[in-house]
């Protein structure tokens, strides 16, 4: 365990990671000053708690106070190219994630996933089997639980469940997990990262500090890009792919198959659990491989998968009005997340579109044209709102019809005016949330509630014919009104 005491340390950003590194680091006996560069109710609020605590805060500060400080401990939406980041690299302080700071006040070992899409799941179900498997865990990282808030329980675990992002791995010196598992690289983040393949190696840092008694866990696919990126994991290593036979753990059509040494055979079908898709395939596949290292029985874990139930705003079915499905996909933050999600759409007629997509949000510099072809064999139109709706109108308008709007209300309003039986309602929308909404666990519940309005219409819902009543018209506009560009505010991203 690294020392803090009497170190002084600047914490930048007070989102859910920063305020934790803040508190942890002042138990530790650290001298502390806590920074964000906005002033809203909610950072008062805040600061108010860490100054009780000993931390000395400043809101509305845009570059590092005076002084010399130990180190630097950022949150992960401070990028790495800001004045504030290279003002303190010129002043010789170096600059950590709170993903490091908690990773060296921890004390047991653990398990980290990263990658594009399925981490959350992912982490979630290796935390699910850990547990049905007597083990103690809990998932932490990027999942919504900061490191630094559960560094003192990890003396009662006997492993830490990670879920890390891109953004966390960019500033990390010396964290290293026993297991890192590697789900899939897709082009995600190119506002902040600039190229897939700075993407990508920013992801490959999962790596970096393993010993050769560690484990990689890696998608074949992703491997094959960290290879030609010249990329290599100094740990052991196993493979998995849906799509690569050669894997060491692929897919043949429901069932899941091991070609490891004295694991070979399939371990389970996918049709007796909740999860369907090849997607959720792999990251039954990771799941599996991490319990394999671990040595935990095989019937354990496959009981604990079968009883796995994906968290919301993942592919979630939330009704069904009028033979019209309703799902909730507001996790979906990037293309490659949409496309999964048409494909695991259910097809009403063959050849028939039957998709009505609700897209949109802030740009995170993806080239959308790529979605097209999918696009047209499964959309019927799209409803497109948000920061990017135009560009994402003039991206695949060729493709299917689309049409702009100003809320998600109206985007569900517009969607059930345009369906029929058999039709898929279906918020996926290949964007950040944070032009409209705190983070996409808020507009997924957005979504579930307008949607719950079409249930009962005497209520003030939206009727099937499209109309509405005013009052609740009113208040899920307040519900997803614009944020504001003047309140940004230097907070964990949980995307």
């Amino acid at each position: 365990m690294f020392r803090l005491q009497e170190k002084n340390v600047l914490v930048i950003g007070l989102g859910l990671s920063g305020a934790a590194a803040a508190r942890l680091l002042i138990a530790r006996g650290a001298r502390v000053i806590a920074m964000d560069n906005s002033d809203t109710p909610g950072l008062r609020r805040v600061a108010e708690e860490l100054r009780e605590l000993g931390v000395r805060v400043e809101l509305d500060l845009r570059m590092p106070p005076a002084g010399q400080f130990d180190f630097a401990v950022v949150s992960p939406g401070v990028a790495m190219d800001s004045p504030l980041v290279k003002e303190l690299r010129q002043r010789e302080t170096p600059v950590i994630s709170e993903l490091e700071l908690g990773w060296q006040q921890a004390v047991c070992l653990n398990i980290s996933v990263t990658g594009t899409n399925g981490k959350t799941t992912t982490t979630e179900l290796i935390e699910h089997v850990l547990t049905h498997c007597h083990k103690r865990t809990l998932a932490a990282g990027n999942i919504g639980k900061p490191l630094c808030s559960v560094a003192d329980e990890t003396r009662q675990l006997d492993y830490l469940t990670l879920e890390v992002s891109s953004f966390q791995l960019e500033t990390v010196r010396f964290f290293r997990p026993a297991v890192a598992v590697l789900m899939n690289i897709t082009p995600d983040h190119l506002d902040r990262h600039h190229t897939l393949a700075d993407y990508a190696r920013a992801k490959a840092r999962i790596f970096e500090n393993q010993q050769p008694f560690d484990w990689a866990i890696v998608q074949t696919e992703a491997l094959a890009m960290l290879r030609t990126l010249g990329v290599k994991e100094p740990s052991k290593l196993i493979t998995f792919s849906a799509n690569n036979r050669r894997a060491d753990i692929h897919l043949d059509r429901s069932l899941i198959i091991s070609r490891i040494e004295g694991w070979v055979g399939p371990l389970i079908d996918l049709e007796k659990t909740h999860l369907r898709g090849p997607h959720n395939a792999e990251n039954v596949m990771a799941a599996l491989a991490v319990g394999r290292v671990l040595r935990l029985p095989l019937e354990e874990m496959v009981a604990a998968i079968s009883s796995f139930k994906p968290g919301a705003h993942r592919c979630e079915l939330i009704a069904e009005i009028n033979g019209v499905k309703f799902v909730n996909d507001s996790k979906a933050t990037n293309l490659d997340a949409v496309a999964k999600a048409l494909q695991t759409m259910p097809v009403a007629r063959p050849g028939e579109t039957n998709v009505l997509l609700i897209a949109g949000g802030r740009d995170k510099g993806l080239d959308y044209h790529d979605l097209g072809p999918l696009l047209a064999q499964r959309v019927k139109h799209a409803f497109l709102l948000g920061e990017t709706r135009e560009k994402l109108r003039a991206s695949w308008s060729l493709f299917t019809p689309c049409t702009l709007v100003d809320s998600l209300l109206e985007a569900v309003n517009e969607a059930v005016k345009n369906s029929a039986p058999g039709d898929v309602v279906l918020l996926s929308p290949a964007c950040s949330s944070l032009d409209l909404f705190r983070d996409y666990r808020h507009r997924g519940e957005v979504f579930r509630e307008t949607v719950g309005q079409l249930q009962c219409p005497s209520n003030g819902g939206v009727a099937r014919d499209g109309t509405m009543n005013g009052g609740v018209e009113k208040a899920f506009e307040i519900g997803t009104q614009f944020v504001g560009r003047n309140e940004k505010i230097f907070e964990e991203l949980t995307r």
